[in-house]
């Protein structure tokens, strides 16, 4: 449990800090340090990802920076991709599902560690909402977090961004509220599978997790955000690795 706290936290701060990628040490320690299966810790997962990026989210409400229109036809998409992860979920096994989850991890590194050192575009205004782009993407996403547990803030942030040419500010704010929305619909549709929450562990990392995302914002002046996301991105590939290694060397799971 005090695995759960501790890591709940700094998933926090790296979502208040650096705007997502956190929730991808969520998988690992829940299964190597917690003790969960891979399939409930999926589902825990999300329950870490919703609280989080909730909290995150109705701080960007507040801020005025949330581009609603691209935000409802992203997480409209994402709600049937949902569904497909979830299947594809308690389809394969958990070996399996660990390593397209270091995958996963890698991704999730790269992408923090340029955001970290990116300066924060403005822009002016929300750009038009083209669900041609957001509808492919938002399945995408959706499907990533039934699948793994992900909110999928990594690769909505340069759909944004690039796709649809958003500022940087803008991108994180919707994104926020997209992650927020699709761990949700992930988290409904795993236990309408019938998958299993552990509430006392969900609770304990949710709330670090929640605590950590207030308190981030706040650190931004006093830390230096670039540092500190890329050396949580270091720190993302060697737990991708450990994770890979652990398979490999059969620990059970």
């Amino acid at each position: 449990m005090a695995a759960a706290l501790v890591f709940g936290l700094l998933i926090g701060l790296t979502l208040g800090l650096v705007g997502g990628g956190g929730a991808v040490l969520a998988m690992p320690v829940l299964v190597y340090a917690v003790g969960l299966g891979v399939h409930e810790a999926t589902t825990v997962s999300l329950a870490v990802v919703a609280a989080g990026a909730t909290t995150g989210a109705v701080a960007q409400v507040r801020r005025g920076t949330v581009c609603w229109s691209s935000a409802a036809w992203f997480a409209a998409a994402a709600a049937v991709g949902s569904a497909v992860g979830t299947a594809l979920n308690r389809a394969l096994g958990g070996d399996v599902l660990l390593i397209l989850f270091s995958v996963v991890m890698v991704l999730a590194a790269r992408a923090t560690w340029q955001r970290a050192g990116s300066p924060m575009a403005e822009a002016a205004g929300c750009p038009e909402a083209r669900a041609r782009i957001l509808l492919p993407f938002g399945a995408f996403v959706g499907a990533l977090t039934g699948l793994v547990g992900v909110g999928g803030g990594f690769v909505v942030v340069p759909a944004l961004a690039i796709g649809l040419s958003f500022g940087m500010r803008e991108a994180m704010a919707t994104s926020m509220v997209i992650v927020a929305i699709v761990s949700v619909f992930g988290l409904i549709a795993h236990l309408l599978a019938g998958s299993t929450l552990d509430l006392p562990v969900a609770l304990a990392m949710g709330a670090a997790t929640v605590a950590g995302a207030l308190i981030g914002p706040h650190l931004a002046d006093r830390v230096s955000v670039r540092a500190l996301g890329r050396g949580f991105a270091v720190l993302v590939v060697a737990v991708s690795v450990g994770v890979v290694g652990a398979v490999a060397a059969g620990v059970a799971v």
